[in-house]
């Protein structure tokens, strides 16, 4: 598990449970919309983080009979159904307090004030320090997300921290940065609500921010959804596959690619395929003498007096042609595929298919 992701979604999950009960309990003491659809918010982002937090366990079992390249893209899907699942129902339940809390207008008291130690408290003042909390303990979460996230761009070489955000290899990490966004911007709109009602004595700017909180929440999982579905489906490595074309149009000894493709497997692992056609000199530039090496090495284990014998001379000349070509081809593969893996150490299988030698210059291409 990214040990960056992995302390960013328990940051999360710690913060939003405990606002998950700070926000119920001044819900209840001031019969605010707004502040019941954001207990309901950091809800659905706690179950949301334990979802993460399962997927990122998961994948990080290692590759078995079932699975050859490991369990990472099991991530995925976790990811998928907290996004969708958790922050549909979100929206949903959000949407019909709202509309239940319209109904109810004009039919219900005002909050009376609350006695604790013989003293009065006022529940707009309740609301307050619980927004307050949650302003402190969501701005905490999301600099750490972010903090982790700005580091993976600097690290990629990447400057655009919204581009990076939706073409980021770490939905997970994506999911975290959004959901305590949104959750930072869902406490100031609970508190809008909540400021405009007791001043204008209008219900409706709580009912009305509490609706946009819920709407919110069904954006997040639109959001989160098909950022987890490019990963599910059959998604090109386009900068593996660039990094193959520049360092095979370096290369002395390769002549063209062909039927280049590569599968994104999860964020650690890309399996990249392709044809190349060598270049004649390099693969027959000092091959007579490899030829010789390996001939020699075969006549050394046969009886002496087996080697006048020319059925046998001939089969030493052919295995050792056929071995010194299948070496060389092999050496400059392994290069290539070496050249790969250093660039971009998530390409974690490179299959090069040599479909021949070039015999006449061409210039490159793909």
């Amino acid at each position: 598990m990214a040990h960056g992701s992995s302390k960013a979604v328990i940051t999360a999950l710690v913060a939003n449970a405990i606002l998950t009960v700070l926000k119920f309990f001044a819900a209840m003491l001031t019969h605010s919309a707004s502040m019941m659809n954001e207990a309901i918010h950091s809800m659905m982002d706690s179950l949301n983080q334990g979802f993460l937090l399962v997927g990122l366990r998961v994948a990080e079992r290692p590759s078995d009979t079932d699975f050859a390249f490991g369990h990472g893209q099991k991530k995925y899907l976790w990811n998928l159904w907290s996004a969708i699942g958790l922050f549909s129902i979100g929206c949903g339940l959000g949407l019909s307090h709202a509309w239940h809390s319209l109904a109810k207008v004009g039919s219900k008291e005002p909050p009376a004030n609350i006695e604790w130690f013989g003293l009065d408290f006022d529940p707009l003042w309740i609301a307050a320090v619980v927004l307050f909390i949650a302003l402190v303990l969501d701005g905490y979460s999301l600099a750490v997300a972010v903090k982790e996230f700005l580091k993976r761009m600097r690290e990629q070489g990447d400057s655009g921290f919204l581009r990076s955000l939706v073409k980021s290899e770490d939905p997970t990490l994506v999911a975290i940065v959004l959901e305590d966004s949104v959750a930072t911007l869902g406490v100031m709109l609970a508190a809008a609500g909540i400021v405009l009602t007791a001043v204008t004595a209008n219900p409706y700017w709580d009912i009305g921010f509490s609706m946009i909180i819920a709407i919110l929440l069904g954006l997040t999982a639109f959001f989160l959804g098909a950022v987890n579905m490019r990963y599910l489906a059959d998604v090109r490595d386009k900068e593996a596959e660039a990094a193959f074309v520049e360092i095979v149009r370096q290369h002395s000894e390769v002549e063209r690619y062909h039927d280049l493709r590569s599968i994104i497997i999860d964020d650690q692992h890309t399996v990249l395929v392709a044809e190349i056609e060598l270049r004649e000199e390099a693969v027959v530039a000092g091959l007579q003498v490899r030829i010789k090496s390996c001939e020699d090495e075969y006549l050394e284990l046969l009886p002496s007096g087996r080697r006048e014998d020319r059925g046998v001379l001939d089969y030493c000349r052919t295995r050792a042609a056929a071995q010194a070509t299948l070496e060389r081809v092999e050496m400059i593969v392994e290069e290539l595929v070496q050249a790969i893996k250093m660039r971009l150490p998530r390409v974690h299988h490179v299959t090069l298919e040599v479909e021949g030698i070039a015999t006449a210059p061409v210039p490159k291409q793909g």
